[in-house]
């Protein structure tokens, strides 16, 4: 019973650092691939992920089941318009076309990969300090 209610106290900042570092993946493979013809940058829409994410990892949440065996389909089903996690991958808006068909921009991209970045450190930040109140409650109460 602790533990779910630490899961729960912890829960949210969790689930969002899980999908900041899904995303710093996705815009890291976008500025990789730069140079490459015809490829089109993606991105996820973070906000629409995490709301999806909670409410999945909520306890009265439907379960996913593990897969056992190489010829089990995954649940949900993943195509490569998904991350593992289900999140779906979107196509980032063309600003400025490319002569190769490459949609990658490499500014919105730079832009994007540090915001997310000092996102995510401000979300290590929130969870160091929840930690820290827990720890402070442990001993106040002892």
């Amino acid at each position: 019973m602790l533990g779910s209610k630490l899961d729960d106290y912890l829960r949210f900042n969790e689930t969002a650092l899980s999908l900041r570092s899904a995303r710093q993946t996705v815009l890291a493979s976008n500025i990789a691939n730069a140079d490459t013809p015809n490829y089109k940058a993606r991105d996820i829409d973070f906000s629409s992920a995490l709301q999806t994410a909670i409410a999945n990892a909520s306890p009265n949440a439907q379960q996913t089941l593990n897969t056992t065996a190489s010829k089990h389909y995954p649940n949900p089903q993943q195509d490569a318009g998904t991350l593992a996690d289900g999140t779906p991958l979107l196509y980032r808006g063309v600003l400025q076309g490319a002569v190769d068909g490459n949609t990658v921009d490499m500014n919105v991209e730079q832009s994007q990969f540090a915001d997310n970045a000092i996102r995510y450190e401000a979300g290590i930040t929130s969870i160091n300090a929840q930690i820290k109140s827990m720890l402070a409650a442990i001993q106040s109460g002892s």
